[in-house]
């Protein structure tokens, strides 16, 4: 979301970006929809792509890769879409994506080669990484003993905070935590195993009553609304860099290491201008512009070098881990996806 659930806005922004783009000339030029997680760009990046390369771009955002899977089932043409690792794992499956042609991504050069060849896609056939990171947790080192960090993932039902603790209004995310904490794999599809993932969550809400958010937990933790909460390293960098108090920590137990990316769908009309699109992201100077606008660590070596120096130096959030007991999402069958959104309906209704 990341990836699996990033920032979202859920809004059609900048449908077009050029000045008189009613006007016949504008129409004439070539239109390339490209489909995005909310507040994941620097919105002037698209402006100067119009003008380099004197087309228009349609530029929609959603809330969730599921969101944007439904939209695409729908009926909904794009020409370029950004999703995580487990939705770019569905669509290669599901035939609903092309290969990416690497010679016509000429600063593919720039990216991180650590975070190539991931399970998902292990000949970086299909994607071009765009941003990656973790999932951890915030906390206010003003409230939050020190030594209750010991306890991992367990610390989000240490009844010491109840009230006190966001967690993220996600599926997957929710799970992860539960997963890791009793020591099963985020993946899991043992029946046994997530149920006893389901109580853990039960009781967490008994136990601590947690609040599940989405984007508002960046500034409800800048302004130190809670004591914990459950963020992604982008996001986590970001209010650190807003409020000194807060501190970021990811569990000895594991966690989710994520992957967003560009892809291209298989009713892409404008193939060649995608490719072009995909290589001026990626770009250094776009790259680092990007960073800087969403906190986010980005593919590209030198930007992300760039940034960690500048904006994000001494930033724990801004590092990623890809430890022994971290773990990248899988794709669901359908019938884990329906053990999973039926076990999470039961949590939120409890």
């Amino acid at each position: 979301m990341k990836k699996l659930f990033k920032i979202g806005l859920g809004l059609c922004l900048g449908l077009c970006f050029l000045s008189g783009c009613s006007s016949s000339s504008s129409q004439d030029k070539p239109v390339l929809k490209v489909y995005n997680t909310g507040e994941y760009i620097d919105m002037s990046v698209l402006n100067d792509f119009e003008k380099q390369y004197n087309c228009r771009i349609i530029y929609e955002t959603f809330d969730s890769n599921e969101t944007m899977y439904t939209k695409l089932m729908g009926g909904n043409q794009y020409d370029v879409i950004v999703p995580s690792e487990y939705m770019i794992e569905r669509l290669m499956k599901e035939d609903l994506i092309q290969t990416i042609d690497w010679s016509k991504i000429t600063n593919k050069d720039n990216l991180d080669t650590s975070i190539m060849n991931q399970s998902f896609d292990p000949n970086n056939e299909y994607w071009v990484p765009y941003f990656y990171g973790n999932v951890g947790i915030v906390y206010d080192t003003t409230v939050v003993d020190e030594a209750d960090l010991k306890d991992g993932w367990e610390i989000l039902r240490n009844e010491k905070y109840k009230g006190n603790i966001y967690m993220y209004d996600s599926e997957r995310d929710s799970f992860m935590v539960a997963l890791k904490a009793l020591g099963y794999s985020m993946n899991s599809e043992d029946p046994q195993e997530v149920e006893a993932a389901y109580q853990w969550l039960v009781e967490q809400r008994t136990k601590v009553t947690p609040v599940y958010v989405d984007d508002a937990v960046i500034d409800n933790m800048i302004s130190g609304e809670k004591a914990l909460a459950v963020v992604y390293s982008g996001d986590a960098a970001t209010v650190m860099n807003e409020n000194e108090n807060l501190a970021y920590f990811m569990p000895e137990e594991g966690t989710n290491v994520w992957f967003d990316g560009f892809v291209i769908t298989k009713d892409c009309k404008e193939v060649d201008l995608a490719h072009e699109f995909i290589n001026f992201m990626i770009q250094d100077d776009i790259s680092l512009r990007n960073a800087l606008a969403v906190g986010y660590r980005t593919s590209n070596v030198n930007a992300a070098k760039e940034a960690g120096e500048s904006e994000f130096k001494d930033n724990s959030a801004y590092s990623i881990r890809q430890g022994a007991h971290d773990e990248v999402f899988g794709y669901q069958p359908i019938e884990v996806k329906t053990m999973y959104e039926d076990y999470w309906t039961r949590v939120k209704s409890n």
